[in-house]
């Protein structure tokens, strides 16, 4: 342990920022210290309605930043930790000197300088910061002091006061234009602008179609192997590789495109043809491993292995870290320190033996040119490297999940590369008309598996990821016979299959961080806050795994691109991000910068020039997107909506009003197609319907089409101004308790009865009869032995039976009217079912698998679609579509899936849930 200096008093202070890593250091460190945690930031810039009155007409105002006097900004001791301050003051004063522990990277580095201004310490002051929380990182601290770093303090406050000028100059324009409570930021804008633009390439895509031929081929030894239709009389049939990004074939492209009839035909003349060897190609085959985990590699990795949002995983990564598991996990690099290098050649060693280690150790570096290398990459804390297994009883399931994966990426990216062999080879045949056909087929046979018995790194699909280290070689290796140039082989199973192409894939989180991090947009370490933020704002929202926009994101980005088309540029953004980092080496002047950025210099391009200029916006225009020829989607206060028609009628002179109809809230952008936009508007023709009157009350009952799907109401008149003054006068008066009298209020109106139509009713066709019954609901069915009421009801969820707070599902809408109250005690009297409901059919059936001889389907699970046997399972690989997919590829899947082996469960020892704690909101310095 570090050795204290001699002092007067008898205990240093050691404040770091986090409360969790105050018991692990303390542990470590002894009676000599006492270490105290400042729960994050202490100070930031306060709201400017919370500035002081004579500040809030000064440059101060407007931002809490003085603009006449180099950015400085108006810090704030934050409400809730002003308790935290001067406890801490109280500890200092009974120290001999002030320990400054908090991360290492500018966020840590203006919290100690925080401290430092807020403390004000009369003893001596040491900076140091632990990349792990382990007694030989802290021990290593202890010898490494050094003064706080200024420049690392300034970029952190250019990025604040960067990110208040730019939120609260744009924002305010997206609450008039576009509606209340949106926001713009320098990554979130940029963030969202890139799923907005990837769903416009969605709706602009038109689906093209092109046809192959595969076979089975057989050897003179009796050996079978598949191959495809490579090539037609010397041109090279057409793939999915040679359609552009809107689903049509290139016009570059120069290839055989095959239509059904073609494709038939020649599969036709090919049923009996002779097929020899034409080339055969072999060359060795050499995979490395991945670098060890960054902070954005990490994300993407468990999104695709673990299924964690980016959220969770950095969330998981900070307990692992402060409980002294891993090393800091906000880091750029890839570099491994010598003690992890030798830890991990170490256990590899051990773990698979001495063939698996290579000669010298791997250096690895960092190819994002905003890489900072002051940490090293996330991997097992501690100089020997603890295994999965003997920390599992410490751990959650998730911690022991992620834990895991960090280790098996460590430990593989020191061990050799995978060694093996790929063969290549081509197949003439000549048809009965004369053409000649090529057919290929390729396989890797593995020879030494190397990094890959410890860890094999997966892949997104997408055209984002076409550099991405592709996993070319599985467990279950595609072999092919061994063959020569020039030997016969039979044909059979020649077979025409049709293929679609589709369109680019949505982003998940992991394909959104991945290319954030290769445009050099922001920094991973805030990624998982920027994709919380556009979630939380409605930009964007899941389904399946996908990032869907949502059309109120459509305007931002129009607004954006249209009037702030700078600031949310690509480039711009990464250059901005390149410029912190100079100010951060000491290379750029913080207040030089700002005013560069805000001011404009002398060509006043600046952000506040442009604000001030914007001119007028048409509100109209930019909430506006015209989805078919007449039809325009709106983003309205209630949500988006169709619209078409109105005006003036050229002939009669008559003013119309134009026919709307609502779009359901679950319909993605892509899938309003004209067709879809025409069905909506039909349905809007309905909408306002009069379907007579309530005998009863003698009120007007209209069927309408909501943003949750249609439904009948009554319509309440208005009360006359007579009306409400005698309800007014007939309240009795109220009193203050000074006597005066309090105003009387005006009635409230009444609430009209409203109830959604069953699935099987049409808005065009629902009668007053079936209204004024809907509107009968909930319907009492009778009561129980103990004379609680039971009622049935139609819910979110579908039909229901309510007791208390007990409700029981109903098989249909119909059974609301129709369920007597015995049939409804013998429900109850049933025991409760819960979680599984009524099973689902097949999304898609493949016929027979030829090794279970069972029938194929594609299933909908929990985590997607999936092919199944009743026996094998495997998920439908994110780069095809159900709909894509043949007999021959899911036979190949369910193959592929089967060679691997059954997957080993692990099960994590239970462990008391971890405390939530709240998110800190970030500060900078005075």
């Amino acid at each position: 342990m570090p050795t204290k200096a001699k002092t007067n008093h008898g205990k240093s202070l050691l404040i770091v920022e986090s409360p969790s890593k105050v018991k692990t250091i303390s542990g470590y460190l002894g009676d000599a210290y006492e270490v105290e945690s400042s729960m994050g930031h202490i100070r930031d810039l306060p709201q400017p309605s919370e500035l002081p009155e004579e500040l809030k007409k000064s440059p101060v105002g407007k931002f809490a930043v003085d603009l006449e006097n180099d950015f400085e900004p108006y810090y704030v001791v934050n409400t809730d930790k002003k308790k935290k301050v001067t406890e801490l003051k109280r500890k200092l004063k009974e120290a001999d000197a002030l320990y400054l522990a908090t991360d290492g990277d500018r966020e840590g580095e203006a919290i100690a300088w925080h401290l430092l201004e807020v403390l004000k310490p009369k003893v001596p002051v040491y900076r140091l910061t632990f990349p792990e929380i382990t007694r030989e990182a802290i021990e290593r601290a202890f010898g490494e002091l050094r003064e706080i770093d200024s420049n690392m303090v300034n970029a952190q406050e250019t990025r604040r006061v960067l990110d208040r000028l730019y939120g609260y100059e744009i924002s305010p324009v997206l609450w008039r234009k576009v509606s209340r409570g949106l926001s713009a930021g320098r990554v979130q804008s940029v963030a969202t602008r890139l799923v907005v633009e990837r769903e416009r390439e969605r709706m602009a895509f038109t689906s093209a179609n092109y046809w192959n031929l595969s076979g089975l081929f057989t050897t003179g030894s009796n050996e079978s192997f598949t191959a495809k239709l490579s090539a037609v009389d010397g041109v090279r049939v057409a793939s999915g590789k040679d359609f552009a990004d809107n689903g049509q074939l290139k016009s570059s492209a120069k290839v055989a495109h095959l239509d059904e009839a073609a494709a038939t035909s020649l599969a036709s003349g090919l049923e009996n043809a002779t097929f020899s060897v034409r080339s055969v190609e072999t060359k060795p085959y050499t995979r490395r491993p991945a670098a060890p985990f960054t902070t954005s590699t990490l994300q993407q990795e468990a999104a695709r292995k673990l299924r964690f949002s980016s959220r969770s995983t950095m969330q998981v990564a900070q307990r692992l870290y402060e409980n002294g598991y891993i090393t800091y996990m906000r880091t750029d690099s890839v570099a491994l320190s010598n003690q992890a290098i030798n830890a991990a050649r170490k256990q590899a060693n051990e773990l698979y033996g001495a063939d698996f280690v290579p000669d010298k150790p791997r250096v690895y570096a960092s190819k994002s040119k905003n890489a900072q290398e002051a940490h090293e990459a996330i991997r097992p804390a501690g100089d020997s490297f603890r295994t999965p297994s003997a920390v599992k009883s410490a751990l959650s399931a998730d911690e022991f999940r992620l834990y895991e994966l960090i280790w098996k990426r460590t430990v593989a990216s020191q061990m050799a590369d995978a060694k093996g062999s790929t063969a290549s080879i081509k197949l003439d045949g000549t048809s009965t008309d004369g053409r000649d056909a090529e057919f290929s087929a390729s396989g890797t046979v593995i020879t030494f598996r190397g990094f890959l018995a410890a860890y094999e790194e997966g892949t997104d699909a997408g055209r984002w990821d076409e550099n991405a280290q592709k996993s070319e070689a599985k467990d279950g290796d595609k072999r092919l016979p061994q063959m020569a140039e020039g030997d016969q082989l039979t044909g059979t199973d020649i077979e025409a299959a049709s293929h679609q192409t589709t369109p680019p894939p949505r982003y998940t989180e992991a394909s959104l961080v991945k290319v954030l991090d290769e445009l050099g947009i922001g920094r991973p370490s805030t990624y998982a806050a920027t994709i919380s933020t556009i979630m939380d704002r409605g930009y964007v929202n899941v389904r399946g795994g996908a990032l869907v926009p949502s059309w109120t994101a459509f305007s931002v980005v129009r607004l954006l691109e249209e009037h702030f088309e700078k600031y949310v540029d690509y480039e711009f953004t990464a250059a901005m991000e390149e410029d912190l980092d100079r100010i951060a080496r000491g290379e750029q002047a913080r207040t030089t910068w700002l005013s560069d950025f805000y001011f404009g210099g002398n060509e006043k391009r600046g952000l506040k020039p442009i604000v001030d200029n914007l001119g007028d916006i048409d509100a109209r225009a930019i909430n506006s997107i015209e989805v078919a020829p007449g039809v325009n989607l709106r983003v309205g206060k209630f949500g988006p909506y169709l619209e078409t028609g109105g005006g003036v009628d050229t002939e009669t002179g008559e003013i119309t009003d134009p026919i709307r109809a609502n779009v359901p809230a679950d319909l993605a952008p892509d899938e309003l197609t004209a067709e879809m936009a025409a069905e909506l508007i039909e349905k809007g023709k309905n909408d306002g319907r009069e379907l007579g009157v309530d005998p009863e009350t003698g009120r007007t009952i209209v069927a309408r089409d909501g943003r949750f799907g249609p439904y009948v109401t009554e319509v309440i008149p208005e009360m006359t101004e007579e009306e409400i003054q005698a309800w007014m006068d007939a309240q009795p008066t109220e009193y203050y308790k000074n006597g005066r009298a309090k105003p009387k209020k005006k009635p409230k109106p009444e609430k009209p009865r409203t109830s959604s139509l069953f699935k099987s009713m049409d808005l065009a066709t629902v009668s007053l009869e079936q209204a004024l019954q809907l509107m009968t609901l909930p319907r009492v069915v009778g009561k129980d032995e103990e004379g609680t009421e039971i009622t049935a009801q139609n819910g979110r969820f579908g039909p229901y039976l309510k007791k208390g707070t007990d409700s029981r599902s109903l098989e249909t809408e119909e059974q609301i009217f129709s369920i007597t109250q015995e049939q409804a005690l013998e429900i109850y009297a049933q025991p409760k079912q819960r979680g599984r409901g009524t099973a689902k059919p097949p999304l898609a059936e493949f016929g027979i698998d030829p090794v279970s001889e069972k029938k194929i389907v594609v299933k909908d699970g929990r985590f997607g679609p999936y092919i199944t046997d009743g026996t094998t399972n495997i998920t439908v690989p994110r780069s095809e579509t159900i709909e894509s997919l043949t007999h021959e590829r899911a036979v190949e899947l369910l193959a592929e899936k089967r060679a691997k082996g059954p997957v080993k469960r692990k099960t994590a020892a239970k462990k008391p849930a971890a405390k939530k704690t709240t998110a800190k909101k970030p500060a900078a310095k005075k």
